[in-house]
């Protein structure tokens, strides 16, 4: 998968690729970078959509404040994907409106 050009990797010492899937399709993630980081390179987003128009939303502080990424991580809805590390074969999908909590809608 192309990567998107407006978010690049600093140089940094090598790190293995790992294979991930997000909706689907298949991206190559570097060890030890967050799913978020993963996804915004890959240039797939949104991360979540909104419960109230349904508009698509994505990583804006990257550092776990703003909620803005969660997605369902492993089967686990309402996961911060700028504070999760990959980890191979890891599967990733879009969040789509309300969160649940305890398998209710909010």
């Amino acid at each position: 998968m192309a990567a998107d050009l407006s978010f690049n990797r600093l140089p940094c010492n090598e790190r293995a690729e790992i294979e991930i899937t997000v909706e689907g399709q298949t991206v190559i993630a570097l060890e030890g970078e967050t799913v978020a980081a993963a996804v915004m390179y890959a240039g797939l987003r949104p991360t979540r959509t909104t419960p109230v128009s349904g508009s698509g939303r994505a990583p804006y502080c990257m550092m776990g404040v703003c909620f803005e990424c969660l997605m369902n991580i492993d089967g686990k809805p309402n996961t911060q994907a700028c504070m999760t590390e990959v980890h191979k074969g890891m599967v990733i999908s879009v969040q789509q409106g309300a969160r649940e909590v305890g398998g209710d809608s909010i």
